[in-house]
Parts: structure tokens; C-alpha cells; sequence
């Protein structure tokens, strides 16, 4: 009997974890979607970003001014 396995998705970041995780504030992670290219999505309301391209983005040093 083979165990078929569901698609595996990616962890979707919200705006706290990404606070959380750089020790910025939410003021300034929504700066960064206003002015620069961080990978954030819409939905609804709220913005989330995709963690494989969230540390990408990390790794690539792009940060605000840059």
C-alpha cells in the first residue's frame, strides 16, 4: 500500500513574523513594501510573505535604500 502525500506549501510569513524575526517594528516592514522590492503578498487585507523568497531576499542583502 503506497501513502499518497499531499502537496507540501511553502510557510506563508505574516508581517509579526517577519518582525519577529528581523527585531524591527510592523511600521517598518510596511516601509519596506512601500519602497522596496520585498516579496509581499496581499490577501485580503493582511500581507504575507512566501518564506523561501522572504530568505532570499534576506540572503541577497536587499534592504531599504538599497
Amino acid at each position: 500500500m503506497s501513502v499518497v502525500k499531499e502537496p507540501e506549501f511553502e510557510r506563508m510569513l505574516t508581517v509579526a513574523d517577519v518582525c519577529k524575526f528581523l527585531s524591527v517594528f510592523d511600521e517598518t516592514v510596511y516601509s519596506w513594501i512601500r519602497g522596496t522590492d520585498i516579496p509581499a503578498a496581499r490577501v485580503g487585507k493582511r500581507r504575507l510573505f512566501d518564506k523561501a523568497e522572504f530568505d532570499q531576499w534576506i540572503k541577497a542583502g536587499r534592504t531599504a535604500g538599497k
